[in-house]
């Protein structure tokens, strides 16, 4: 598809973002935890991708390259919003829950997990941000993580490690939350779970842009 594109294709690269977008999606949205900053992302990464197109070498699967762009304009999105001290009322909320370790009252209690998770999230570096969505949030393989990031598997797990340190003080409150209700019930054992390898299939907690949701594993 890529290929048809820079010979002179006109719906090629619209079909080759439709083949894709579902990921690219899930990871702008969790990434940004803003569904309309995602999507600007999201954009503007499309269009560096539709730009930048005839410069793609084939050292990685084009699903790669795409998913690079859009982890680099999210990236560039997050470094500009922590150079500015402002925050939005999406994240006074967020912060105000995650302060007091209490749920917000008109929401169920994932919706307040997910709401607690994106601002720890924001609270730390992006470089560990993007890493924790890709493994912990995405299900993408430390191998696969890394090469989206364009670094070494062992900096994917260093980054991982200084990134939960950091979260869990701040996602403390959360083990109470999670426990099970009912007397005597037993807590259903997380056992592993296979990342997706790209290109074969689509992430975990694959969100759509008409919802914003998904699973939080962190």
């Amino acid at each position: 598809m890529l290929r048809r594109h820079v010979h002179g294709d006109n719906d090629a690269f619209g079909l080759l973002f439709t083949r894709h977008k579902d990921r690219l999606w899930a990871v702008a949205v969790r990434t940004l935890g803003d569904p309309e900053e995602a999507a600007d992302a999201l954009q503007d990464a499309m269009i560096s991708a539709f730009r930048q197109a005839s410069g793609f070498r084939g050292d990685s699967a084009v699903t790669t390259w795409l998913h690079r762009i859009v982890v680099n304009a999210c990236l560039d999105r997050l470094r500009r919003r922590a150079a500015r001290p402002t925050v939005s009322g999406l994240d006074e909320r967020a912060l105000g829950a995650l302060s007091a370790g209490q749920a917000a009252p008109d929401a169920g209690a994932a919706a307040d997990t997910a709401l607690d998770v994106t601002a720890a999230l924001r609270t730390l570096p992006p470089d560990q941000q993007a890493v924790l969505v890709l493994v912990d949030m995405l299900g993408y393989s430390v191998a696969d993580a890394a090469e989206v990031l364009g670094i070494s598997p062992g900096t994917v797990k260093s980054r991982c490690a200084r990134g939960r340190a950091r979260l869990l003080p701040r996602l403390a409150h959360l083990r109470g939350r999670d426990e099970p209700r009912a007397s005597g019930a037993a807590p259903v054992p997380a056992g592993p779970q296979e990342g997706p390898q790209l290109g074969n299939h689509p992430a975990t907690g694959r969100v759509s842009p008409a919802d914003g949701g998904g699973e939080t594993r962190l």
